[in-house]
C-alpha cells in the first residue's frame, strides 16, 4: 500500500509539502515556503518531519516559493537526488531562490548589526546562496507530457497547470503488484482568463485527488469588466496627475501586467509617458518570459507578433509590445522614482507589500491624495497588502508610520488562480473515475466553501489537517 502524509498547505495557503511513500520509492511532492503571519512563517525554521537523505527524489509543481522556497534546506540537510520540474521552472527558480537566499543574508546581516552592538548572539539567515547552488545542481527539466519513470515503481507526467510560465498539474502512477494507482496533484490551477498562458489542461483518471481551493469561496470577475475598470483607474489617474503603484508578483502577475498595459498602449489609451517595472527579479522572469513565448496561448502570441512584425523575430516581445517600460535594476535607479510624484506607473514587488523596493514607493506615495495603488492579486491575512486592502487608515512601512489618504483598488480578475466554478468544472472532468478528493491550499472558509459545492455536485470533499496520513 502506499502511503501520502501531508505536511504543508493544508492549515492554508503556503508551505506545499506532502510524502508520499511506496513499497519501494520516497517521494517529496513540493517543498515550499511558509508565507504570510510570523507563526506561520515560523514553519520554515522547523526541522522536516522526514530524514531528507532518505528521500529518493522531489517533484516541484511550479516556481512560486510557497511551492519551491525551502528546497536549499533540503539539500542542505542531506538531500542529493533528483528534483523534477518543467525546464521553465527550473530557469525561474534559479532566480526566484537566489532572490529570497540573497534577502534574507540582507536582513539578517541589518539585524546583526543592532545585536552586536547590543551584545546579542547573531542570527543566521534561513538558508543562503551556497545552500541554492547546492539545490539547483540537483534540478532536472522534464517537456510536459512525458511520461518519466522516477524511482523503480513511480512514473511522473507533467500537465500545463496554466497558472505561472510552466507550472505542472503532477500526475505519479505507482505500478504495485500487478496494478497501477494514480495520485494527481493540481497545483496551482490557472484562471483560464488569464493573459499570455494556455488554459489548465484537463484530466480524466485518478485514484487520490490533491486540488488547490484557494479561491474556492468565489469567482473572480469577468475579465472584460476588470480590464475596463483597469482602465478607469488609469483613466482616473492620469486626471488628476497621481502615480500608480502595483505591487506585483514577479513571476507571472507582472508579466500579464505588461501585456494588459501594452493591449492599452496599442489601442492609443494609455497617456502616460512611461511605465517602469522596478524589481529586478521580475526583469529577469520577464527576459524567461520571452525565452518561452512559444507556450503561449495562441491568441496573445500572434497579437503581441502582429504589433512588433516590423521588428526582427528576437525582438517581438512583451517588452517591444509595450515599448514605454523602462527597467529599473540598479538600487538607484529605484531612488530615483521616488523623485517623481505624479504621472508615473510602478510596478514593483513584492506583491503582498512585505518585502522589496514597493516598500519605499509606498512610504513616499500612500500620503499623497493624488496616488492610487492597484492591487491585482491575492493579499494573504497578516500582510501588509491585506491590511491597505481592508481599509487600513495608517501603515507602518520601511521604518515609519504613513497615513493612507491614496485610493486603494483591488481588480481580483487577474488573479493567477482558478475560481470556484473553475475549479468545479476541472474536478468534473474526473467524474467516471471518482477519486478520493482531498482540498488544500486555501484558508479554512474557502476550502469548506468549496467542499460544500463539491458535494453539492456528487463529490465526498475531504479537508485533511497537518499530518494527516492515508493510505491507498
Amino acid at each position: 500500500m502506499a502511503r501520502l502524509t501531508f505536511l504543508g498547505a493544508v492549515e492554508g495557503v503556503t508551505g506545499s509539502q506532502y510524502l508520499l511513500e511506496t513499497a519501494r520509492s520516497r517521494i517529496l511532492l513540493d517543498c515550499g515556503l511558509f508565507q504570510g503571519r510570523k507563526e506561520e512563517e515560523a514553519g520554515n525554521e522547523a526541522p522536516f518531519e522526514f530524514d531528507p537523505q532518505a528521500l529518493d527524489a522531489v517533484v516541484l509543481s511550479h516556481a512560486h516559493l510557497d511551492h519551491s522556497g525551502r528546497l536549499p534546506l533540503l539539500a542542505r540537510g542531506g538531500f542529493g537526488g533528483p528534483v523534477y520540474m518543467t525546464r521553465p521552472t527550473a530557469d525561474l527558480i534559479e532566480v526566484l531562490l537566489h532572490d529570497a537566499a540573497s534577502l534574507q543574508e540582507r536582513d539578517v546581516e541589518w539585524a546583526n548589526r543592532r545585536r552586536r552592538r547590543a551584545g546579542k548572539p547573531e542570527l543566521a539567515p534561513l538558508y543562503t546562496n551556497e545552500d541554492v547552488d547546492l539545490a539547483l545542481e540537483l534540478c532536472v527539466g522534464l517537456p510536459y507530457h512525458a511520461a518519466t519513470a522516477i524511482t523503480e515503481d513511480v512514473t511522473l507526467t507533467f500537465h500545463d497547470a496554466g497558472h505561472i510560465l510552466g507550472s505542472a498539474i503532477v500526475q505519479l502512477v505507482i505500478h504495485e503488484d500487478g496494478r497501477d494507482k494514480t495520485l494527481v496533484f493540481s497545483g496551482d490551477l490557472g484562471n483560464a482568463q488569464a493573459a499570455l498562458l494556455r488554459d489548465p489542461e484537463y484530466l480524466q483518471q485518478a485514484d487520490i485527488l490533491l486540488m488547490e481551493s484557494t479561491y474556492g469561496d468565489r469567482n473572480h470577475k469577468p475579465m472584460d469588466e476588470t480590464l475596463q475598470e483597469f482602465e478607469n483607474v488609469i483613466e482616473e489617474a492620469s486626471a488628476n496627475g497621481g502615480n500608480i503603484l502595483i505591487p506585483s508578483f514577479a513571476v507571472g502577475r507582472t508579466q500579464e501586467l505588461i501585456y494588459r498595459l501594452g493591449e492599452l498602449y496599442q489601442k492609443g489609451k494609455l497617456r502616460h509617458q512611461a511605465i517602469y517595472l522596478d524589481s529586478p527579479m521580475a526583469i529577469a522572469v520577464t527576459e524567461i518570459y520571452h525565452r518561452y513565448q512559444y507556450m503561449y496561448n495562441h491568441e496573445d502570441r500572434a497579437e503581441i507578433e502582429h504589433h512588433t512584425r516590423k521588428l526582427k523575430p528576437a525582438q517581438r516581445n512583451l517588452h517591444s509590445f509595450l515599448p514605454i517600460l523602462r527597467y529599473s535594476i540598479t538600487p538607484e535607479d529605484s531612488m530615483a522614482l521616488n523623485k517623481i510624484d505624479r504621472g508615473a506607473i510602478i510596478i514593483a514587488g513584492s506583491g503582498m507589500c512585505n518585502g522589496g523596493r514597493i516598500r519605499h514607493h509606498l512610504k513616499h506615495n500612500l500620503w499623497r491624495r493624488q496616488s492610487h495603488v492597484l492591487f491585482v492579486g491575492y493579499q494573504a491575512i497578516g500582510t501588509p497588502g491585506r491590511a491597505l486592502v481592508d481599509g487600513a487608515t495608517h501603515l507602518h512601512v520601511a521604518g515609519e508610520d504613513v497615513v493612507v489618504n491614496a485610493r486603494i483598488h483591488t481588480l481580483g480578475g487577474f488573479s493567477a488562480h482558478a475560481g470556484q466554478t473553475q475549479l468545479l468544472e476541472w474536478l468534473n472532468h474526473f467524474r467516471t473515475s471518482r477519486p478520493e478528493l482531498y482540498l488544500v491550499h486555501g484558508e479554512p472558509e474557502a476550502k469548506q466553501a468549496l467542499k460544500r459545492a463539491a458535494e453539492d455536485d456528487g463529490w465526498q470533499a475531504h479537508i485533511p489537517d497537518k499530518g494527516t496520513r492515508l493510505t491507498f
